[in-house]
């Protein structure tokens, strides 16, 4: 049985073969089209073949009188059938025009394919999907990575006054139309703009996703390891205009060095950006040098710090106008932008922020034609908001849709007169189908307060119209804008290109809807060509784990210096004060406290360990305290007290003495101030951390009667109504001092002098006897050379360091016997 059935199965292969040979008549070639397909996968591959689609074949010329009849019969009508198919027809007896059956009673027309489209009603077909739109689709530019800018002509109008300003808004009805906006584009591209657009007002829309999708050979950038799209859109940016954003160039062209302890940090702000994709890159990119503050509408676009997974989102500060934390952050509201602007300003001790990015947004759906005039508002707060923190030289990037009216054309020609430069600038992450597009201001020119007024007023205006049939029309003069031709005509034909983008775009959807076997090839080459260009990491994005306190600081601390970690300060008394001599050597810090060490694991993951062996490291409890990933700091616990006698409160906060690795960046060999200057700019400019969290103050040694005025004797609860001795700091907190630190943060052979002829201090090296006023490399004391060498003056019982303290221990030091040693070494 077996051998018979392999015979069975074997004859028609032999018999296959002896039809090819021998073979040319009908029956033969119809049996050699079933025995060609054993199997499903010749099935697909003959699929592939025919790419889905009818041939055009010719029947075969072996067939014979019969055969060759019918087929004659069947080719003239149905050409796109193989020639296969058609000689099987005419097996049947099939004749054109006519049925199959016995007396052609057979339906005498093809059954048409189904052109059924999503999950609509059987049946329904939709108006402009039955025709072409008439729109050359395919001669759109290749993909490419390589984009470029073009800028407004430089302005040359002076900025005008509040005097002149006040003449410029214009007041009428409100008008909810688009299609007769032609100032600013042709009549002829505006309406096929909007009537290619309309076509899409039935179409589902899950449809047009997966159209749009195919469509768009940038569309599988998405968000990369970012938390949306939107960090691609500002690395995209960033990267054009020559990272004017995260890495800006100074006055001169040049661009700063991060290391150098001169350089301030990088401020930013991000306004109707939930959920902050924007700022998670700027964060990504610039880690623990820049500071972020950022005003959304709160609920559920509310921004999602806690979904930074590539970015440290503790260096970024959300707060929402009027009330703080606890506000609506309404952009709209003209009080939410003065709160947020003394937020800003206080935060950056007045000077502003570098720049301002802008994402605002909102569904308008069936009302997507006037999206422009729906969101002018908010297109006018976005602006004002800019024109009110970004400090003179500063950047700005904000998001516009349609740009036709005078109204939205008028708020760009303010732009224009307040920046050195401008551009409107559609990178290749945003879809080439819609109508968004950026506005990128370079270098805010000093001298705009006047239009930053006047933006309030109109503000003020359009709150007052909300629920009125009138309406701000117009902001600057027809007649001006007109009058500046080079902004006029750069305002056209930047209007009209991008029209003729989106209109291709959209036409290239409506093609891919009707067609669904249409897609992209390239998306995937485009994808890897723009990551690679832009500096990003072609990566997925991953939660971040959760580490091991103990396995994470050996991770960032690996090197010979781990037993400095365990050294104890050595008492400073009568018998080494002589250590001191190179008084210009040192700086001084007032204690409060027991020494440890803080690791940051993200967020509120903090943990610590007091510097003993063995290494424990503890979870830090009672503190609403937030530190970046990878950060290692050296502090005090310390207990402050607000206010006198019975009002008095207690707060326990963490005092930061030094800073040893931040964000991920070891900062161990890096200058002493130079650590305490990064730590302070990047943790405490901020409201929350600022309950909680100090940066000690740095004293030089030869300073040191600065620490001694802020010294007083103060009650406290626990002093049973006796005076302690109190040290105040900057604001009206104090603690009970321990006493003083004292740090040497120049390295051996290494020493600082003063230069009596230049009256200027100078670097000595003992061994070379080399002289420079330049800070050498080799004279800055890493982190265990300050840790291991550092002195402490412990004010005990018996130390006077208080005029008004009786109890005097002559065998210890005293605040006159410090003094005197530093004046007689101190060479100024």
């Amino acid at each position: 049985m077996k051998r018979g059935a392999q015979q069975a199965l074997g004859e028609p292969l032999k018999k296959r073969k002896v039809l090819r040979e021998d073979s040319s008549d009908e029956d033969e070639d119809v049996f050699i089209y079933f025995s060609c397909l054993p199997d499903s996968s010749q099935s697909e591959s003959l699929s592939d073949v025919e790419d889905h689609k009818p041939s055009f074949s010719r029947a075969s010329n072996s067939q014979n009188a019969e055969g060759n009849d019918a087929s004659h019969d069947a080719s003239p009508k149905f050409p796109m059938y193989n020639r296969v198919s058609q000689k099987l027809m005419a097996k049947m007896g099939f004749r054109e025009g006519e049925g199959l059956g016995k007396y052609g009673q057979g339906r005498k027309e093809i059954v048409e394919a189904s052109t059924q489209r999503g999950r609509r009603g059987l049946g329904l077909t939709l108006k402009g999907f039955q025709g072409d739109l008439n729109v050359d689709w395919q001669d759109e530019p290749e993909p490419s990575a390589i984009e470029s800018v073009t800028w407004f002509p430089e302005s040359s109008p002076e900025i005008p006054d509040a005097d002149e300003l006040k003449d410029w808004m214009a007041v009428g009805q409100k008008k909810l139309k688009i299609d007769d906006e032609t100032e600013f584009c042709s009549e002829n591209l505006l309406h096929l703009l909007l009537r290619c657009k309309t076509v899409f007002d039935d179409l589902e829309g899950e449809e047009m996703r997966r159209a749009r999708t195919r469509s768009n050979p940038y569309e599988t950038i998405r968000g990369a390891f970012f938390l949306n799209r939107a960090a691609m859109k500002m690395a995209n940016m960033d990267h054009v205009f020559d990272y004017m954003f995260t890495n800006p160039k100074d006055s001169q062209g040049v661009r700063p060095q991060l290391h150098k302890l001169e350089i301030c940090l990088l401020y930013f702000g991000d306004v109707c950006a939930g959920p902050g994709g924007f700022s998670e890159y700027v964060l990504w990119r610039r880690r623990w040098h820049a500071k972020g503050f950022g005003m959304t509408l709160k609920g559920s676009n509310d921004f999602k710090l806690e979904d930074f997974y590539a970015a440290p989102s503790e260096l970024f500060e959300a707060y929402y106008g009027e009330g703080g934390i606890d506000g609506d952050g309404d952009i709209t509201r003209p009080e939410n932008i003065t709160a947020f602007r003394n937020f800003v300003l206080d935060s950056t001790e007045g000077r502003g922020l570098h720049f301002l990015m802008a994402d605002g947004g909102f569904s308008v759906e069936g009302q997507e034609n006037i999206q422009e005039i729906l969101s002018k508002q908010l297109l006018l707060c976005q602006f004002l908001t800019a024109m009110s923190v970004v400090r003179p030289g500063g950047h700005f990037v904000c998001k516009t849709f349609d740009l036709f009216t005078p109204f939205s054309v008028g708020l760009i020609y303010l732009l224009y007169l307040c920046f050195e430069r401008v551009s409107l600038f559609k990178p290749v992450t945003s879809r080439p189908a819609n109508s968004e597009r950026y506005v990128v201001c370079k270098s805010l020119k000093p001298g705009t307060d006047a239009v930053r007024e006047y933006m309030f007023t109109i503000n003020l205006k359009l709150n007052q119209f909300r629920h009125s049939e009138r309406d701000v029309t117009e902001v600057v003069p027809l007649d001006i804008i007109k009058g500046d031709t080079d902004f006029f005509q750069f305002m056209i034909n930047s209007n009209e290109s991008h029209c003729a983008v989106q209109i291709k775009a959209l036409a290239k959807i409506h093609a891919y809807v009707r067609d669904t076997t249409l897609f992209e090839a390239k998306q995937a080459d485009i994808r890897k060509e723009c990551l690679k260009l832009w500096g990003i990491p072609d990566k997925a994005r991953v939660t971040p784990s959760s580490s091991d306190p103990k396995a994470k600081f050996y991770e960032l601390v690996k090197g010979p210096d781990m037993d400095s970690f365990n050294s104890r300060p050595t008492a400073l008394n009568s018998g080494n004060l002589e250590k001191l001599q190179h008084v210009l050597d040192y700086r001084c810090i007032v204690g409060g406290g027991e020494q440890l060490f803080l690791l940051g694991l993200g967020r509120s993951q903090i943990y610590t360990w007091d510097g003993k062996a063995p290494l424990r490291w503890k979870k830090l409890e009672n503190f609403k305290l937030e530190l970046p990933r990878d950060t290692l700091l050296s502090a005090e616990i310390v207990q402050e007290l607000k206010g006198e006698g019975k009002a008095q409160r207690r707060i326990n906060a963490v005092h930061i003495l030094d800073a040893l690795v931040l964000n991920g960046t070891d900062v161990r060999d890096q200058h002493f101030n130079q650590s305490m200057l990064a730590v302070s700019a990047t943790f405490i400019h901020s409201f929350i951390l600022s309950l909680f969290f100090r940066v000690k103050e740095v004293y030089r040694l030869e300073e040191m009667e600065k620490i001694f005025v802020r010294l007083e004797m103060k009650v406290t609860k626990s002093s049973g109504g006796m005076p302690r001795l109190s040290y105040t700091g900057r604001d009206d907190r104090h603690f009970l001092p321990s006493g003083l630190y004292i740090i040497k943060t120049v390295n051996d052979p290494w020493t600082m002098a003063f230069s009596k002829s230049s009256k200027r201090k100078f670097f000595y090296n003992k061994q070379t006897k080399e002289s420079t006023y330049e800070l050498p490399p080799g004279s800055v004391a890493p982190f265990h050379a300050c840790h291991q060498d550092r002195l402490f003056w412990a004010w005990e019982e018996g130390v006077r360091v208080h005029d008004s303290q009786t109890r005097v221990n002559p065998d210890k030091l005293s605040k006159d016997e410090v003094l005197s040693f530093i004046h007689q070494h101190c060479q100024q």
